[in-house]
């Protein structure tokens, strides 16, 4: 039986953070409020909430040293709020499913078991992510909790897009391409089928979610072609402070040279690169386009990050045979019309032309009239995504008024 007021709480963690997002799920899957944790591991740690009540609208200092005490915070906050019954499920985005978690499903001790096996495939994300599953389950041993795995959505990838040029003996260990930023490319679909319809959707479709972590993906009749991220997140195109795409070599030269052990290295391309290491000042692209006219080093940044984008919506328009529909989300993607003018900028062969006006606006539609190819900015929302698939997962029918409409952030 469907509870009378559920509520679904999404959690996303990240290395130094928390996001979270809690929505009803009555007639309607609506935001009530988001927050998030932030500056895990630092003193000044802090808890803020936006919400549709102004009560709900606050930041506080936090004590949390690391992400088990951050959620013990979050928890003590919403027992204060509404008491334990406020909670129906917890939705977690779980970055890596590894090559056995392809669906969606509730979280068990024997899937605890697995993810901890699972660790060295994303030591960055799932040892945290782990530790929030089991935090909730301490202080709510009977709530359920969903884990919706990012890599799901690229699980079928091609074997050819799948394959990783190394020994094959890998393999066989779920060495592989995974991808990643599935739960966004999930939504931006069916979004893309709402607002262009479902010819448009089935489609030869590039999706472009750029923002801190950036990757694409090529999709065809809904299906995964192809994507940038790989076996980790830090493949692909440059983002915030990660590299994408380098030289193998790198790592033996740097060995030799520096005397670099592959700590360091991993250090080194997960959060010291990209817009960053390029930069040296920056890692956020609005402090780099409001610098670029008078630093060489932002404007270099800048660059490069547009040129790879660009470099990439070739390569896979080339694996699709061809292009209908570009679709840019993400921070960078759905805020910075310079970048994205110049990522598009001499694609014409391609059959993609901006208009100048109605890109600089932000516009739903940014491509010109006669462009072959529909350019799209669409606002993509992992945690509508994550709490619309808990309720699929747990069967909560959320009714026909559940449009894409009650997305919009509070």
């Amino acid at each position: 039986m469907k509870p009378a007021n559920p509520r679904i709480l999404t959690i996303n963690g990240g290395s130094s953070s928390i996001k979270f997002a809690l929505f009803d799920a009555g007639d309607s899957l609506r935001r009530i409020l988001e927050g998030a944790i932030d500056r895990i591991g630092l003193p000044e740690a802090a808890l803020r909430v936006k919400g549709l009540n102004e009560a709900d609208n606050f930041s506080r200092l936090v004590t949390a040293p690391d992400h088990t005490a951050a959620v013990g915070a979050l928890m003590d906050w919403i027992e204060e709020r509404n008491g334990r019954e406020v909670l129906t499920a917890v939705g977690h985005r779980v970055v890596h499913g590894g090559p056995k978690y392809n669906e969606p499903q509730r979280i068990t001790a024997e899937m605890v078991e697995e993810l901890h096996r699972l660790s060295p495939f994303d030591p960055e994300h799932l040892p945290e992510e782990i530790l929030l599953t089991e935090a909730f389950h301490r202080r709510f041993p009977n709530l359920p909790q969903v884990a919706c795995f990012d890599t799901a959505f690229h699980h079928d990838l091609p074997r050819v897009a799948r394959l990783l040029p190394i020994p094959r003996r890998y393999e066989a260990q779920g060495v592989r391409r995974y991808g990643f930023h599935g739960l966004s490319y999930v939504f931006l679909l069916g979004e893309l089928a709402r607002l262009a319809g479902t010819e448009a959707a089935q489609g030869r479709v590039i999706l472009a979610h750029l923002g801190n972590g950036a990757s694409l993906a090529a999709v065809h009749r809904g299906k995964p072609v192809d994507t940038s991220m790989s076996f980790t997140p830090t493949a692909g195109v440059p983002m915030s402070t990660r590299s994408g795409d380098l030289d193998p070599g790198l790592v033996w030269y740097l060995a030799r040279s520096e005397k670099m052990n592959a700590k360091q290295f991993n250090e080194m391309v997960n959060f010291q690169s990209g817009l960053l290491g390029v930069s040296e000042t920056s890692s956020d692209m609005r402090d780099l386009l409001d610098r670029e006219t008078q630093d060489v080093r932002a404007a270099e940044a800048v660059a490069l990050f547009c040129y790879q984008v660009k470099k990439w919506i070739g390569a896979f328009a080339a694996a699709l045979g061809g292009l209908d529909t570009l679709v840019f989300a993400g921070g960078i993607g759905e805020n910075a019309p310079p970048v994205r003018a110049r990522i598009c900028a001499g694609l014409g062969f391609l059959g993609i032309e901006l208009e100048e006006k109605r890109n600089a606006a932000n516009e739903g539609v940014i491509s010109a009239a006669a462009s072959r190819v529909a350019v799209r900015v669409i606002h993509t929302d992992e945690e509508w995504m994550i709490a619309n698939t808990v309720c699929r997962v747990l069967g909560l029918t959320i009714g026909k008024e559940n449009d894409h409409e009650s997305k919009k952030s509070v």
